[in-house]
């Protein structure tokens, strides 16, 4: 857990120091975005202080193995983004073991549909709204990129009347197939039986409901995918099962392996990821923009 949470803050250096953005953003904390249970759940909201807008969303979902980490975790992340252009948001979700699954899922897509009600406030295009996520913010993100309504992973988070589909997901080192049998067991049992509330042999279902490769369907956003190839956390095979089944889909999508790197990566490889992620964005949710 140590080094999974040591991964998640390498990767949250921006590829351009805030300072040297001269703070072309505001920063707002402890927006409250809509209920888990009794629970108000919170994010905070970066926007860029010029020009008009609406400006291009991203929703950023931190790791920490569904049991830790926080949103404030991501604040230079939300404040790069910021400075680039887009409205950002880090956002806080139900953890475990005070809630398993899906409250996690439901979350993140209330956070969604919470930035389409507030779209006119902030100046966001709701047509145009990202999801980044490591670790275990990367499964959320990509299941917020492969669900629809229909699946039944909405919650009662607020602002029902709205949304949860984004239009783009990048997925650092994310699990996206819980029931994969590659896992290693001390792992899966201190990780992914937690999260769905038992072992694959007790709940094989709940363990394919969980996945997001279960859901994936033409007409998907596009996926960037970031994976270590010695990761000892979530095996890159995680990814590569993810990119091989959108490709069959017909769903746009890249997977940048990183040779040798674990979970997670520093130094020059970091600030190209970055680089990497931030031109995907602007790719997908700005091209066409007013």
């Amino acid at each position: 857990m140590q080094r999974l949470l040591l991964a998640i803050v390498l990767l949250l250096i921006p590829a351009v120091p805030v300072a040297a953005q001269e703070k072309k953003f505001q920063l707002e904390k402890d927006l409250v975005y809509g209920k888990g249970g009794q629970t108000d759940l919170k994010l905070d909201l970066a926007a860029p202080t010029e020009g008009g807008g609406p400006f291009p969303a991203v929703v950023c979902v931190h790791g920490g193995g569904w049991r830790g980490g926080s949103r404030t975790d991501l604040t230079r992340t939300i404040e790069m983004l910021a400075g680039r252009g887009f409205v950002a948001v880090a956002v806080t979700y139900r953890l475990v073991p005070t809630a398993g699954f899906p409250a996690q899922i439901e979350d993140c897509k209330a956070a969604v549909r919470w930035l389409r009600a507030n779209a006119k406030k902030y100046k966001v295009d709701p047509d145009r709204i990202g999801a980044v996520g490591m670790s275990a913010g990367g499964h959320l993100v990509a299941l917020l990129g492969t669900t629809v309504k229909e699946d039944g992973l909405e919650g009662s988070g607020g602002n029902a009347e709205f949304s949860s589909g984004v239009q783009a997901v990048i997925s650092f080192f994310g699990p996206s197939d819980l029931s994969e049998r590659a896992w290693n067991p001390q792992l899966e049992k201190s990780l992914i039986e937690p999260l769905v509330g038992g072992s694959f042999a007790d709940k094989p279902e709940l363990y394919k409901k969980a996945s997001p490769v279960t859901y994936i369907r033409k007409g998907a956003p596009p996926f960037l995918l970031f994976h270590g190839t010695a990761d000892k956390v979530v095996p890159v095979s995680q990814s590569r099962i993810l990119a091989e089944k959108l490709k069959a889909a017909g769903v746009s999508d890249k997977l940048v392996e990183i040779q040798g790197a674990d979970h997670g990566w520093a130094g020059p490889k970091l600030l190209e990821s970055i680089e990497q992620s931030v031109k995907f964005l602007e790719e997908h949710l700005k091209k066409g923009a007013q």
